[in-house]
C-alpha cells in the first residue's frame, strides 16, 4: 500500500550546487509514497574469439549509466480535481530550463537513497475519470539516468594507469629465454625484452 502524504519521504530536488529553478518544486506533487523502486546498473566489455579456446575472451569497456526506475502514484478524488495538475509537475521535469539549455539535473532523495540524476522518461496511465471525463488518478512509471561529471567523477574515483610491466633482476647464467619462460611461460618470447632491453638479437 502507498503511505498517505504525512509520511512523505521520497523528494525530487536540485543538489546544492546545480541551479534551482520552478520546475523542481515538487516535493508536495508526491502525495503518495512509491511501493519500490529499482535501480540497475550494468557493464560494456568486449568480446574477441580465439580459435582453439572455449569461448571468447573478455575486455572491459566502459560502465553504463545506473538508472533509477519507480512507479508514482497520483490520487486527486477528495475533492475531485483534475489529477494532471499533479502530475504535470513531474512531467515538466523533462522540460529544457532556460538558463541551463538542458533539463534540470536533480537530486532523488529517499532515506538513505540519494541519487544525482536528470529524468530521462515518464510513462502516464490514468485510470479514473469524473464524469466530465477530467482524470483524477494516475500511475506515472518514471525513468531517471544517473548524472555523472567529469570533475566528480575523477574526485570520487582513485584510478590508476594499469601496469603491465614485469621487472626481473639479471643474474650470472641468466638466458632472455629462460628469463622469457619464467615471467611468461614462452620461452619464445625472449624478443619483447631483448628490444627494449638494448639487446640486438642476431
Amino acid at each position: 500500500m502507498y503511505a498517505n502524504n504525512d509520511n512523505v519521504r521520497g523528494v525530487f530536488k536540485a543538489p546544492a550546487n546545480e541551479p534551482i529553478t520552478s520546475a523542481l518544486d515538487i516535493e508536495e506533487a508526491l502525495l503518495f509514497n512509491p511501493e519500490e523502486y529499482t535501480l540497475n546498473k550494468d557493464n560494456n566489455f568486449a568480446s574477441q574469439a580465439i580459435p582453439g579456446l572455449t569461448g571468447p575472451l573478455l575486455q572491459f569497456v566502459h560502465g553504463n549509466m545506473r538508472t533509477l526506475e519507480v512507479e508514482l502514484f497520483f490520487d486527486t478524488t477528495e475533492p475531485p480535481r483534475d489529477v494532471r495538475d499533479e502530475t504535470q509537475k513531474v512531467v515538466r521535469l523533462l522540460d529544457i530550463a532556460s538558463d541551463l539549455h538542458a533539463p534540470p539535473v536533480l537530486r532523488v532523495s529517499w532515506a538513505s537513497l540519494q541519487f544525482r540524476c536528470v529524468l530521462a522518461r515518464v510513462g502516464q496511465k490514468f485510470v479514473r475519470f469524473l464524469e466530465d471525463g477530467r482524470p483524477v488518478r494516475a500511475r506515472l512509471t518514471v525513468t531517471f539516468n544517473e548524472y555523472i561529471d567529469p570533475d566528480s567523477e575523477s574526485k570520487e574515483v582513485n584510478r590508476q594507469t594499469a601496469n603491465f610491466s614485469k621487472v626481473h633482476v639479471v643474474k650470472r647464467g641468466d638466458t632472455l629465454s629462460g628469463i622469457a619462460s619464467s615471467l611468461y611461460g614462452a620461452p619464445q618470447s625472449w624478443r619483447p625484452i631483448a628490444r627494449p632491453s638494448g639487446f640486438v638479437a642476431s
